[in-house]
């Protein structure tokens, strides 16, 4: 007799184990805290979920496959998700990210592939 808990529409093996890892267990933990909480804990415990987590957790609440939430509330999702990220503080041991920036630089004095210039076009490394 399995004593698992019951698994949850939309929601592979994968995004279960990451739910119960951060204390989500049913149902009625998601619907405690709703779709975007139970998002953001699986991504504050250092997982790396996809929006699709998000879309999935809305449709066990609405009790529909994920791809029936209607793309109003999928952007309503995505913003409030957004915007619970934008508070998380950087990762631990890396600096924010800034601003990127291209410069493009026309150097001539070297050819384009200088790694592969012998004849057999791998690299030309002394032997």
């Amino acid at each position: 007799m399995s004593t698992s808990a019951p698994k949850l529409r939309n929601i592979g093996p994968k995004s279960a184990a990451w739910l119960r890892q951060v204390g989500l267990r049913s149902l009625e933990d998601v619907a405690a805290i709703g779709a975007v909480d139970a998002f953001m804990k699986v991504r504050r415990a250092g997982f790396k979920p996809s929006l699709n987590l998000l879309y999935s957790l809305e449709g066990a609440l609405q009790d529909c496959h994920w791809q029936e939430v209607p793309e109003s509330r999928r952007t309503e999702l995505v913003q409030a998700a957004e915007a619970a990220i934008a508070l998380l503080p950087p990762p631990r041991g890396r600096p924010a990210a800034g601003p990127v920036t291209t410069t493009q630089h026309e150097d001539t004095s070297m050819p384009a592939f200088g790694l592969f210039d012998d004849d057999r076009g791998g690299p030309n490394v002394s032997e």
